[in-house]
């Protein structure tokens, strides 16, 4: 005989009973319910199915909350106890739940209001924001729900008996109130808590969002941007609840001062958890569930105003944007993960136990063995254990978070002599003091750091801020030691302090934070131009909290979505558009550069990269400046296609062509347009303008790239747009032959793609025309010799005999002269790969050309060291690349005699 298909819900049943004194009693007093879970195969409760649920008579409305609440429960803890439900389902039904509770239980209020007193002007509604688990979408499932009650705007309802918005919408929160929390002979649907609205208990139940407003900005203390981060609408209209919130809970600058304010509040739980003996609560205990949000909510509250994917109001998906942002290591993001994970499930059952609010351990053996069995363990020892692991690897990750960094041995013997007002006078004792601690140039570091501790700069800082200097110089001493002490890493250093100046967070970040310290003085050691960069824009400083990991290749067609999605966000504001791409690309740039210096990013690799990063800007500033003088965009960006730029794109020249681009290069661009296209030229020139205009307008954020148009067609004097058609007329009849040298290494690199394919055809069958190889050298040759009669430097690296710019000449030639034969030699390949092409051809001897192509290769990392040490040009000592050069000279010889 079969086995019905209710057989198996029956005997998980019997599980249930057993572990949820709540599901027995609800059974013993309405057994229809659990014949009903019999009915649907104990299938999980919909959103649909409960606002079905809820409709009908609103004066019943009451009563149906509370039965549906039961149902829902009764099933969901059916379904968690017996492995049916995954966490994601628990949270996502609780909310469901508490959601469409409150959703119904609004309308219902705003009846009975409207009923005595009118409607409110302008169709106004009651905005009802949840704050906590519900917030953040992962309510626990006897939780209450922590709400405010705000309205759109002040007003007066339109009844015989009207009354101002204040007092309706009061009315309104107290009717929601009643349906919801109110205890009845059906038992009560959700606690509510109101005490985080503004003011608590103290002020009005309901608020309109001028008046949050003006509360955010005069009388919020800091602990309500914590309580806040996690604010949500679940009821009535949005509009201008984000608005208001997100800039009191996550500021535009980098917010490390918030650490002291979160670990006071973290301290008063704790203390409030050891008075009221709940220090073996998982929720508020050490290691406990607030440890794990604290935890994510650090990030989120320093960062979350420059990081818009830290803005969000569950914990688990702050945790895992914090391992893709690489601020955490994984190891210790996936333990918080499966610790918070295993917390939920453990509050879930000791809830099911008897549907009480509780957090806390049981301590009858009955109680315990129950709720061991629940969590699948052994035995209560066996859970205990559990929960010991990972509670401490909580604590570990709190404690490496939120804890003061430790004193330093020398720290108060430096100090002495750093900010004693006699120290002055005697800089040998502090320099004895600095070589005990392991500084080598330990007489000029002593002087350097008297001078700062004496300057006017530093005595015009606040007492606060000097304070936290006092506390940090020490630190900066012992960070100098580790990485060798010399006198040129401390003056970058107490450059990159000089910086930072009154602002307070960074002192705090660099005191909170001591890896930070330790990886700026290891990148001032090792590079001048790392350290400028870092002076320059001590907002990097927080880049250097990620953690250390190797490099991996840029996703730069996620990077291209992701920043112009950003960048269409600031709907039109070009000032904050200027400073995010410079911040963006400061970002990459520092990337780089600690990749870069630990070994991990080649040269090459390193210029595919910078190149990349260029290409990606200019892509998204082209859209933005196409956008911004009224031209039309395509949905392809939304689409994941590339440029929503039509019938416009931009042409690299010279090292961002060729894709050699290094730290300091600057652009050599030209824009083009289809002739076919619609596009009124005053528009083109004008979109064209606003590109270099944003790309070299200085701003407090810098310079975003240097560019050079002079290589468009009649340079200077022409068009600063081209259509194609032109560009060909032009290329074909009348360029000269430098120009055809510089199209070698050209590209279309931003905006329209199959613009760019038609130039890149274009290039091609310009490059192909077959030209006497006489004149063709002898051009050449003609032109390299005027620039080295202007060249000023002898001994410059780019222009002296032999150097790079010989290399790069002897390159063209082979292009312009047999492309027409060998279609590979048009590709834009590199000089490197050109060269071993050329000799496999027998257009050149294979030990010259490949002795030139090496030579080449330490060219480009000699000139990559100077860049590194911010030298402009690099200047070749005595002897210095002899052979390389020799080998570039014999590379000349072979071709041009």
């Amino acid at each position: 005989m079969m086995e019905s298909p209710a057989a198996p819900v029956r005997a998980a049943l019997d599980r249930t009973l057993r572990l949820s004194r709540y599901v027995a009693r609800v059974d013993g007093a309405r057994p229809a319910l659990l014949e009903e879970i019999e009915a649907r195969g104990a299938r999980a409760w919909s959103r649909e199915e409960m606002r079905a649920a809820l409709e009908g008579d609103g004066e019943a409305l009451g009563a149906r909350l509370r039965r549906l609440r039961e149902r829902v429960m009764v099933t969901l803890a059916h379904r968690d106890l017996n492995g049916l439900a995954p966490l994601d389902e628990v949270f996502a039904t609780m909310t469901a739940l508490a959601e469409e509770s409150i959703g119904a239980a609004a309308l219902e209020a705003h009846r009975r209001s409207a009923a005595s007193h009118g409607e409110p002007a302008n169709g106004a509604r009651l905005i009802v924001a949840a704050l906590g688990k519900l917030g953040g979408g992962e309510l626990n499932v006897s939780s209450d729900v922590d709400l405010v009650f705000l309205y759109p705007a002040e007003g007066e309802t339109t009844g015989e008996r009207p009354l101002a918005h204040s007092a309706f919408f009061a009315a309104v929160g107290r009717a929601l109130i009643a349906l919801l929390s109110d205890v009845t002979q059906d038992g009560q649907a959700f606690r509510v808590d109101m005490r985080l609205r503004p003011f608590g208990d103290s002020g009005p139940l309901a608020t309109s969002l001028a008046s949050l407003e003006d509360y955010f900005i005069a009388h919020a203390r800091p602990w309500e941007r914590y309580a806040w981060l996690k604010a949500r609408v679940v009821a009535g209209p949005a509009e201008g609840v984000r608005e208001r919130v997100d800039p009191f809970v996550y500021r535009r600058y980098l917010d490390y001062g918030m650490l002291d304010a979160m670990r006071e509040l973290h301290a008063r739980i704790y203390e409030a958890a050891i008075r009221k003996r709940k220090t073996d609560d998982i929720k508020v205990g050490a290691g406990g569930i607030r440890e794990v949000e604290f935890a994510a909510q650090l990030f989120q509250m320093v960062r979350g105003g420059r990081d818009a994917i830290l803005r969000t109001t569950s914990t688990r998906a702050a945790l895992a944007a914090i391992g893709e942002r690489g601020l955490v290591e994984p190891e210790r993001v996936a333990a918080l993960n499966e610790a918070y994970a295993f917390l939920r499930r453990l509050e879930h059952r000791l809830q099911y136990y008897d549907d009480q609010q509780t957090q806390a351990l049981p301590r009858s053996e009955e109680h315990r063995a129950l709720i061991a069995e629940a969590m699948d363990c052994t035995g209560w020892e066996a859970l205990v254990a559990a929960l010991d692991a990972h509670r401490a690897k909580v604590q570990a990750a709190f404690n490496a978070l939120f804890e003061a960094p430790p004193e330093h041995a020398r720290a108060a013997s430096l100090a002495a002599w750093l900010f004693d007002p006699q120290a002055s006078a005697d800089p040998e004792g502090l320099a004895g003091d600095l070589a005990e601690a392991g500084i080598a140039d330990a007489q000029p570091v002593a002087r350097r750091l008297v001078e700062f501790t004496r300057s006017r700069r530093y005595r015009a800082l606040s007492a606060g801020i000097r304070a936290r200097a006092e506390q940090l110089l020490p630190l900066v001493v012992a960070a100098l030691a580790r990485e060798g002490g010399r006198e040129a890493t401390a003056a970058r250093l107490l450059d990159l302090l000089e910086a930072i100046g009154g602002r307070e967070a960074y002192y705090a970040l660099l005191l909170e934070q001591p890896q930070v310290l330790a990886r700026a003085a290891r990148l001032a050691a090792q590079s001048a131009w790392a350290a400028r960069l870092l002076a320059r824009h001590p907002i990097l400083l927080d880049e250097l909290t990620r953690t250390a990991a190797s490099f991996t290749a840029t996703d730069w067609s996620a990077e291209r979505a992701s920043l112009g999605a950003e960048c269409a966000e600031l709907q039109g504001d070009v000032e904050r558009l200027l400073d995010h791409l410079r911040h963006y690309k400061q970002r990459q740039m520092l990337r780089f550069t600690i990749a870069d210096l630990e070994g991990e990013l080649p040269v090459m690799a390193l210029s595919d990269e910078l190149t990349a990063l260029a290409d990606t800007i200019l892509d998204v500033v082209l859209a933005e400046a196409v956008k911004s003088v009224g031209m039309t965009l395509t949905p392809a960006l939304s689409q994941g296609k590339g440029s929503p730029v039509t019938g416009f794109c931009i042409v690299a020249y010279g090292k961002l062509g060729a894709k050699e681009l290094g730290y300091g290069s600057d652009l050599d661009v030209i824009f083009l347009h289809d002739e076919t296209a619609m596009a009124a030229p005053e528009k083109l020139a004008r979109a064209a303008q606003r590109v270099n205009t944003w790309l070299t307008s200085f701003t407090a954020a810098g310079v975003l790239y240097e560019t050079d148009l002079r290589l468009r067609p009649d340079g200077a004097a022409g068009l600063l747009v081209s259509s194609l058609a032109s560009f060909a007329e032009y290329q074909r009849t009348r360029a000269w032959t430098w120009e055809h040298q510089a199209l070698t290494r050209a590209r279309a690199c931003a905006g329209d793609r199959t613009l760019g394919e038609r130039f890149e055809r274009l290039r091609g069958e310009i490059l192909a025309v077959p030209r006497e190889p006489a004149k063709l050298y002898a051009d050449i040759v003609a032109m390299r010799g005027k620039m080295r009669a202007e060249q000023k430097s002898a001994q410059d690296l780019k222009h002296v005999e032999g150097g790079v710019i010989d290399l790069e000449f002897c390159v063209q030639a082979l292009v312009l002269a047999y492309a027409s034969r060998f279609a590979e030699l048009a590709e834009n390949k590199g000089n490197h790969t050109l060269l071993n092409r050329a000799a496999e051809r027998g257009l050149v001897e294979t030990g010259v050309a490949a002795a030139a192509a090496d030579a080449y290769l330490a060219m480009r990392r000699r000139i990559h060291q100077a860049a590194l040490n911010d030298e402009e040009t690099v200047r070749l000592a005595e002897g210095e690349l002899a052979a390389e050069r020799e080998a570039v000279r014999r590379l000349w010889r072979a071709i041009f005699g």
